[in-house]
């Protein structure tokens, strides 16, 4: 069982770790020993699972749109950072993360897969020339060479200004992509994953229907599948579903859903069909997961799909000018609680659940690097947004219309519930759907769900074993019992080690009525300090942030916190899902670091309250 931070013993039993009173005690990375380290025997788990931070999402220079925007790292500087070590970001400096990740994986755009490296299409031809750029040019230079690099990629089309594959180039890069995945694996203290970002567009390449595919082993095909294969999501289920029949073993993780346009959870398959069981079936086997938070935003939730959510708020991309009509259309089918609800609304009136995913969170670098600590962020593209000036005047840099980096978040990581650190053990999480997302902080958090919890279990020595026994974690399904029954939850979170203090638990409840139609509600089930809800809502837990500094203290909030909920207002005729979000308390945005270091006066939000996101449990009559 590894050592952790957590001082309520609820919190350390159900983050599976022996709680300990300095997180200083954790023993610290050191990638000397770490190709010597031994696994544990398998005894020593004993039905106990802890949780793994990692990225797996990242690209670096084999990937076309990373290329020709100033990348020159290739996949064992991601692997390196990832691991804690210093590499040098494109405009020449040093970049590192405070802590390792514990898994990564490369994810490179598998169209025109290392072309434009090999043909050095790019505008600044060397890297001293993209130094000079990016560090000493002027606006004008800068935003000169920034349109012309964008005007070369349209005249090629979807690839970038290479129009014509190159196959052997492909299966090269492919061949760097998985032996930098096997240099850089070390079973028990860093896990690596093979895998690709399969980028399909509908036909529109502002509309992301991407997906990453992540192989359970060194088992790979000799060529990724890519959207010039087929742009469908329904080849890339079935060439996973011969990989996987093959030994290739592999899912599909859906790529942060907000730039969709509504095509991600759509209520129709490629070709405009109804959904069916069949297509049901086969997303639900070969994409079990959805990325909800990334540098592009947060694609969990949206204010306009749930406007009683005071906190959907959250690092949401400004979309195009257009009346809320518009919006809601441009957004519905772009966000994970709408597709939660309407894969119920399929269950209650169709008899099957197309969208029955878990979540992660990752960054999307294109930088091979996960730049989601807000005081380390350094951009997502280096001519885009590779400096704090050029972040801060982003918008002058970009077509009317698009998202400007300043709306960007920092990224996110994927939360893994698993028994080891190997990637056997991850892949088995990934799979069961026992994950949860975050918007980069290490907070850590438990759902379980069943029938039979009661309150006093929170403070039982065995919390583990008897909630995994007598129901589910996140991710799982509840069947029905009885009629007289209701589903009971035990939820915990600890903070970040080295971060903020927690503000609250909430779950989050979907359900249909009588007539298939889904509703939602957000419920406090704990919170920090003694507040007492005033109209059914709990008050701001308050605010620290210094904007002036970008600093905060943790004065307030709580560094553990757990709870136990029942849904008094449970229907056991209609299908429900439930799951867990923690808010830590308000810190300075990548924003307010950035306008501290120019001298500026920070944009709002000059604050965030970062969070954690379970995957959900299921009802299902």
């Amino acid at each position: 069982m590894k050592r952790c931070f957590a001082p309520l013993l609820a919190a350390a039993v159900l983050a599976g770790c022996e709680p300990v009173s300095d997180p200083s005690l954790q023993p610290p990375f050191d990638a000397a020993q770490a190709t010597a380290a031994q696994l544990p025997p398998e005894s020593i788990y004993a039905g106990t699972r802890s949780a793994f931070f990692g990225d797996l999402h990242i690209h670096t220079s084999l990937s076309t749109d990373a290329y020709v925007m100033g990348v020159r790292a290739m996949p064992d500087d991601a692997y390196r950072f990832a691991k804690g070590g210093t590499i040098e970001h494109a405009a020449g400096y040093a970049i590192q993360m405070s802590r390792p990740l514990d898994f990564a994986a490369v994810t490179e755009h598998s169209e025109y897969l290392g072309q434009a490296r090999q043909a050095n299409l790019d505008l600044p031809t060397t890297r001293q020339t993209l130094r000079s750029l990016l560090l000493e040019g002027s606006r004008a230079d800068i935003t000169r060479a920034w349109f012309e690099t964008m005007m070369f990629q349209r005249d090629g089309g979807f690839g970038f200004g290479v129009n014509v594959t190159d196959e052997r180039i492909n299966r090269a890069a492919w061949q760097e992509v998985i032996d930098a995945a096997e240099r850089h694996n070390v079973p028990g203290r860093f896990t690596t994953f093979i895998g690709y970002e399969w980028s399909a567009d509908g036909g529109d390449i502002s509309v992301h229907m991407h997906r990453n595919v992540i192989f359970a082993s060194r088992n790979v095909p000799d060529v990724p599948f890519s959207s010039l294969h087929s742009n469908r999501p329904e080849d890339l289920w079935a060439f996973l579903a011969r990989q996987n029949a093959v030994g290739n073993r592999a899912l599909a993780i859906s790529h942060n859903a907000n730039q969709s346009k509504g095509g991600m959870y759509a209520a129709a398959d490629s070709d405009g069909a109804l959904l069916t069981a069949e297509y049901a079936a086969m997303r639900n086997r070969h994409e079990p997961l959805s990325e909800i938070l990334q540098i592009k935003g947060s694609s969990a939730a949206h204010p306009l799909l749930s406007p009683l959510d005071e906190f959907a708020d959250f690092e949401i991309a400004s979309l195009a000018e257009a009346d809320a009509e518009q919006n809601l259309q441009a957004i519905r089918g772009s966000y994970m609680r709408d597709a939660l609800r309407t894969g119920i609304e399929h269950q209650a009136t169709q008899g099957f659940n197309p969208f029955q995913f878990g979540v992660i969170g990752s960054s999307d670098s294109h930088n091979a690097s996960s730049p989601v600590e807000e005081d380390r962020y350094h951009g997502k593209l280096p001519m885009l947004d590779g400096s704090a000036a050029l972040r801060t005047d982003a918008a002058t840099l970009l077509p009317t219309g698009t998202t400007p980096a300043t709306g960007w978040g920092s990224g996110g990581l994927a939360g893994v519930w698993a028994e080891e650190n190997t990637r056997a053990s991850l892949f088995a999480a990934l799979t069961r759907k026992e994950t949860f997302a975050t918007s980069g902080p290490r907070i850590t958090v438990r759902l379980f769900g069943g029938w039979n919890y009661r309150k006093e279990m929170l403070a039982s020595d065995d919390l583990l074993a008897q909630a995994y026994e007598q129901g589910v974690p996140m991710g799982g399904s509840l069947v029905a019992l009885d009629e007289n029954g209701a589903p009971t939850f035990l939820v915990t979170a600890l903070k970040d080690p080295d971060g903020a203090n927690l503000d609250r638990i909430q779950i989050i409840k979907g359900w249909t009525n009588s007539q298939g139609e889904s509703h939602e509600q957000v419920f406090d089930v704990a919170w920090s300090g003694d507040r007492q809800a005033v109209d059914g809502r709990l008050p701001p837990v308050g605010n620290t942030v210094d904007a002036a500094s970008a600093s905060y203290s943790n004065d307030i909030g709580s560094s553990a916190l757990s709870g136990y909920w029942r849904d008094a207002e449970f229907d056991p005729q209609n299908p429900a899902f439930y799951y867990a979000r923690v808010l830590q308390i308000p810190t300075p945005r990548w924003s307010t670091h950035d306008a501290r270091v120019l001298g500026h006066t920070p944009a709002e939000p000059s604050a965030i309250q970062e969070r954690a996101i379970t995957s959900a449990i299921w009802y299902q009559p």
